[in-house]
């Protein structure tokens, strides 16, 4: 059973923030500075005690650690913010409810799904699926887009068992099918982690995702 949402508290999701620059530009001063004073220092010598070829190589010595130093402190200022602001990114997923096409934990509460047929459509059918793709249940929700609430009950009005689903719509034509389309759902985000390929966010149930897979985030407190 599906029931029409009248709203949507949908916004964009969270962004990546700010950067490390500048660094380079305080690691470069410092550098600039001790050329200065070795050149002074050689500019001022004393012509008829100039400095000795072993003391130069010492001051060049001294130079390109001091440069090895700052550029290490650089990188390592830069990675300290890059992953301070990723952590702080990870924490503002938590709680938020995503729209994802992949499985969604339904239990006690309705799911919010986002109905998107094909518009030459005269019968619209919901497909309810197990997270591996079997097919469990077909419903007629007539024609349209936009959100709907999936209360979870079958045919005979019982609820369905807690557990992982998928959706998908299939649009028909005088008979025919014409489309069909995987259905975005909500769900809450439990977990967010730094992956290899971007940030990875664990939902209610165990289902995962990853960030950039995301359709749409909102905050189940203004709804």
């Amino acid at each position: 059973m599906v029931v029409p949402v009248s709203g949507s508290a949908a916004f964009a999701a969270p962004a990546a923030q700010g950067s490390a620059g500048g660094q380079k530009s305080l690691a470069s001063g410092d550098f600039e500075t001790f050329l200065r004073m070795l050149t002074a220092q050689l500019k001022n010598q004393d012509p008829l005690n100039p400095m000795e070829g072993s003391d130069f190589a010492v001051q060049l010595a001294t130079f390109s650690g001091v440069e090895q130093q700052a550029q290490t402190n650089s990188l390592l200022s830069s990675l300290t913010q890059q992953m301070g602001g990723g952590v702080g990114q990870l924490s503002d997923w938590l709680g938020r409810e995503v729209r994802v096409t992949g499985p969604v934990w339904f239990s006690d509460r309705p799911l919010t799904l986002d109905i998107n047929p094909d518009p030459r459509a005269d019968s619209v059918q919901l497909v309810t699926l197990t997270a591996g793709g079997r097919e469990l249940m077909r419903e007629e929700i007539g024609v349209g887009e936009g959100q709907v609430d999936w209360f979870g009950h079958d045919a005979l009005g019982n609820k369905m068992p807690d557990g992982l689903y998928t959706y998908r719509v299939e649009s028909w034509q005088n008979g025919d099918k014409i489309a069909e389309a995987e259905v975005g759902s909500y769900a809450r985000v439990l977990e967010a982690e730094l992956a290899r390929g971007g940030v990875q966010l664990v939902l209610e149930g165990g289902a995962m995702t990853m960030a950039d897979e995301v359709q749409a985030v909102r905050d189940p407190r203004v709804q």
